[in-house]
């Protein structure tokens, strides 16, 4: 399927029908309720039904996409936004940043930010991830637990933080942001499914808990901007850019718009690759095998001297593991869009303003792409193998003018971490790790705790 054949129904089409409804929902929740008992099972399962599925959410209808092409479809045509349950979701808790914008607004605040994420920008940052990336790797002694849960999400936010926005002493702010993020995104998925807003304002522990992450959150943002505003240094960074930005009039744009833009960088920045580095980790003490090929081979490309930007693209099989993470394990697990028009999706009529929602967690899991679809296997990257991958199972960044930005410095960041930690340090399991899945606006391993190893 084109992005040609999703067009808005005229009174001359033929009329069009509705996608099947899925099995198992609860009276007056609908499929909500399999959404927060198990989420995962629940849309790796839809597959079985068609292409293109209906759901329910409480009184809502939502259609969920299974397939390759439609995702490929839905993700490249101009007749869906960003939007639907879990935008919406964001929109209200983080602001309107580069995220959740729509239209001229996410055209102008992408054309921001895009310079500081373009590949060719990556070698300036290169000295902060070098930095951070050893002090991660030398905090540990050997035979210590490691609470990765915790030191994961910590390199995540310093990395964002130091590199974007450039902020002197960060120890404080990073243990602040890294709790706050925490507790905000793991009650943001609940509130997403289950949009019962009288519910959220009960005083109940947990609602308290996330109040008080989500107000931190913001005020950190604040602080953030104030400081720099008072700083008479304006360093070659992105607060610098944004707080120089100008909106469509030429005036400078709002302090609204900084605040919200700064959250848009310091959330997913930090949530979802310290999400990742998690997941990568985990897999490389599960598979011992792929951790030694890794240090294997940052031994015979770098040697003992530091890493360079150009290293990066020769530590192939480090690259293969990260891959093949974001395939079987990625943070980002479901996303949404909204239709703009009546339309028409693999045969089917979808209403004006619908909520679409596709997993790429079930994508990236599904047999019809993957030979042994649940098996750990980073061989699968080598070219002579990925060539066979049907075209959009596997957008872990997403595609079309929606794609993450941050895609190559993910990528980089990532790699500088794998390349110094793990011809350190042999991972192993400990039975102490709760290995359930922590559900939440992304995906992590719940408790995740290694044994640090010298090599």
């Amino acid at each position: 399927m084109t992005v040609e054949s999703v067009r808005p129904t005229t009174s001359e089409a033929p009329e069009l029908s509705v996608p099947p409804l899925a099995g198992g929902g609860v009276p007056g929740l609908g499929h909500g309720w399999n959404l927060v008992r198990d989420p995962l099972g629940f849309l790796t399962q839809l597959r079985d039904h068609g292409d293109l599925v209906r759901l329910k959410l409480g009184p809502k209808t939502v259609y969920a996409v299974t397939s390759p092409a439609l995702v490929g479809t839905l993700l490249t045509s101009p007749g869906y936004q960003i939007g639907g349950p879990l935008w919406d979701t964001l929109d209200v808790l983080l602001g309107k940043g580069v995220a959740t914008s729509n239209g001229q607004l996410h055209r102008r605040q992408r054309q921001t930010i895009q310079p500081e994420f373009r590949a060719d920008a990556i070698p300036k940052y290169m000295a902060v991830m070098v930095e951070e990336a050893r002090a991660f790797a030398e905090r540990w002694k050997p035979g210590d637990t490691v609470d990765v849960t915790t030191e994961a999400f910590r390199i995540g936010v310093r990395v964002t933080a130091r590199c974007f926005l450039q902020i002197g002493p960060i120890d404080e702010l990073a243990e602040r942001l890294s709790t706050a993020l925490a507790t905000v995104f793991g009650g943001m998925y609940r509130r997403m499914i289950l949009s019962f807003g009288p519910f959220y304002r009960l005083p109940l522990p947990a609602h308290r808990e996330f109040d008080r992450a989500l107000a931190e959150l913001h005020r950190l943002a604040d602080e953030v901007i104030t400081e720099r505003r008072a700083s008479k240094e304006k360093p070659d960074d992105l607060l610098t850019a944004l707080l120089e930005a100008k909106d469509e009039n030429g005036e400078t744009v709002n302090d609204q718009e900084v605040h919200d833009q700064v959250i848009a960088i310091l959330t997913p920045g930090s949530e979802t690759v310290g999400s990742q580095l998690m997941w990568i980790l985990q897999l490389l003490a599960e598979h011992p095998e792929h951790a030694t090929r890794l240090s294997e081979e940052v031994k015979s490309v770098i040697g003992d001297r530091p890493i360079t930007f150009g290293d990066l693209r020769n530590l192939r099989h480090t690259n293969n593991v990260i891959t093949e993470a974001l395939r079987i394990r990625p943070a980002v697990w479901i996303l949404t869009r909204q239709a703009l028009a009546e339309t028409e999706l693999g045969g089917y009529r979808i209403p004006a303003g619908a909520d679409i929602i596709y997993s790429p967690l079930a994508i990236q899991r599904d047999p019809r792409s993957y030979e042994r679809h649940l098996e750990f296997d980073p061989d699968r990257w080598l070219p002579e193998r990925s060539k066979d991958v049907p075209k959009y199972a596997m957008s872990p960044f997403s595609v079309g003018n929606r794609k993450c930005p941050a895609d190559h410095f993910s990528m980089a960041e990532l790699a500088i971490i794998l390349a110094t930690v793990v011809p350190k340090w042999r991972l192993e399991n400990l039975p102490e790790t709760d290995r359930n899945t922590r559900v939440g606006i992304t995906l992590r391993p719940r408790r995740l705790l290694l044994r640090a190893v010298p090599r």
